[in-house]
């Protein structure tokens, strides 16, 4: 039996909707948006390589780190993942598909999000450890390494495995979409159950036999679909369907994280360790990230060198990261679903119990890094004007006008309602999924309330906190 959805007004479809519809549907929309991000990436890398060597006038720092990061989050809270489906990087793949057939399967001992986790936990290390918001270069680097990966992964490998086991900004925004308010789904299931043909997933032949629209690269079967786990809103299943029966519809943010049907591409949710996983450092991610831009963190790397004789940068964030990654989940959360299974009389080992209520903390999570990055977004958020000029001039072009320095953005008190805002909309959010996880169990309500009431605060603390203003603060 279908899983019963809350309702509270009327299904949007925005596929049908009379202005975002006709875009969406049309093909060459997302050509249009990927060949966009693709020349603001190439400006990206080569300013970063050959322009100034200060961040806040450098369009890789600024763009990547300020504006990127928080145009990011805010796409994923008001649709979903509108970065995946306007990605340079699978648009350039897709580009060298048409000269290189990828031949091999992707190992099954790889298909889960294990890799791909380890590599987003790489990149918020090595943010640090090479204060990446302040090296134009590295930066560049960073972005033609992840051209290089997707081109080698799926030059050599059917399908997208890149997007689906190995890109770790997927990843952030597949547990991210978690929380978006649409999702793309069948809008009639009988007309599913009748189709013969199954274009969504396998593709839709033309009349010589040869696929004329490719089907979901992730193996998303529409029917079996459940949420936006997996999905980077390529609509290619849309373009595939001879019926159109796919819409991109409206539902209630985060719903399908009580679901526990079995859904396509991903199985339960109660039995993905690696997908639970995923959504620990998801969460305590979001706070290591701010707490590595806050003045606390620079006693504790101090206390810390000293009380354990570490002589380097290198071995003082390692140990950070092992506490924030790794002491600090094993204990809490562990130490939550312990307390939460021992009053409860359940068949569930304690594993398998904490796994299926920590999807319960994806919405904290996402509403601190939306704190996070909304404030470096909101307190810079002309800071592109400057750079863009500045970048122009280098190349002749004064067309308009020479760089506004002054430009900034908001006033940090005038941010930190709204940063506050969004960890409340995350609190109450998890606290929600929390309670119709729980299955009437008190304990259970009581247990990870606790634990989601003391991350919380502990957001708000570092919100409280002096944080850098990186990317914002310009010396002409």
């Amino acid at each position: 039996m279908p899983h019963p959805r809350l309702r509270i007004l009327p299904a949007t479809d925005l596929l049908r909707a009379p202005v975002s519809g006709p875009l969406l549907r049309n093909k060459r929309t997302r050509t249009v948006v990927q060949s966009a991000l693709l020349i603001g990436a190439l400006a990206m890398i080569a300013d970063g390589f050959f322009g100034p060597d200060l961040a806040p006038k450098n369009l890789a720092t600024v763009l990547g780190w300020v504006h990127f990061r928080g145009a990011l989050v805010v796409a994923l809270l008001a649709v979903g993942n509108l970065f995946c489906f306007s990605c340079p990087f699978v648009f350039v793949r897709d580009g060298l598909r048409r000269f290189i057939r990828p031949r091999f399967t992707w190992p099954r001992a790889l298909r889960n999000k294990w890799l791909s986790m380890g590599l987003l936990v790489a990149i918020l290390f090595g943010y640090e450890l090479f204060d990446l918001w302040s090296s134009p270069a590295l930066t560049a680097a960073l972005i033609c390494g992840y051209f290089a990966a997707i081109l080698i992964v799926d030059a050599l490998f059917v399908h997208a495995p890149f997007c689906k086991w190995v890109c770790p900004i997927g990843q952030f925004n597949f547990v991210a979409s978690l929380l978006s308010p649409f999702e793309i789904r069948a809008r009639d299931r009988a007309t599913c159950d009748g189709c013969k043909t199954k274009d969504c997933i396998t593709g839709r032949k033309a009349t010589d036999g040869t696929v004329a629209q490719r089907g979901c690269e992730l193996a998303l079967f529409v029917a079996q679909k459940v949420g936006n786990i997996d999905c980077t809103l390529c609509l290619d299943c849309v373009q595939a369907c001879p019926h159109d029966n796919i819409g991109l519809l409206s539902r209630v943010p985060a719903e399908e994280l009580w679901d526990e049907r079995r859904r396509s591409g991903v199985g339960y949710f109660s039995r993905r360790r690696d997908v639970a996983a995923l959504v620990v450092v998801f969460t305590f991610g979001a706070l290591l990230n701010a707490f590595g831009m806050v003045s606390p963190v620079y006693a504790f790397s101090s206390w810390l060198a000293e009380r354990f004789g570490l002589s380097s940068d290198l071995a003082v964030l390692v140990v950070i990261y092992g506490l924030g990654l790794g002491v600090a989940p094993l204990l809490l959360v562990g130490g939550t679903g312990w307390i939460a299974h021992r009053f409860q009389t359940t068949q569930e080992s304690v594993v398998d119990l904490t796994v299926r209520h920590v999807y319960a903390l994806a919405p904290l999570g996402f509403g601190m890094w939306l704190a996070h990055y909304s404030f470096h977004l909101l307190t810079g958020i002309f800071t592109f004007v400057p750079v863009v000029q500045r970048a122009l001039r280098d190349v002749g072009l004064t067309v308009i006008g020479t760089p506004a320095w002054g430009l900034g953005g908001l006033s940090v008190n005038a941010a930190y309602p709204i940063e506050l805002g969004f960890i409340a909309l995350g609190f109450v959010a998890a606290l929600a999924v929390t309670v119709k996880l729980a299955r009437g169990s008190r304990a259970t309500v009581v247990s990870w309330s606790s634990l989601i009431v003391l991350l919380t605060t502990t957001s708000v603390w570092l919100l409280s906190q002096p944080m850098e203003m990186r990317g914002t603060i310009y010396f002409d």
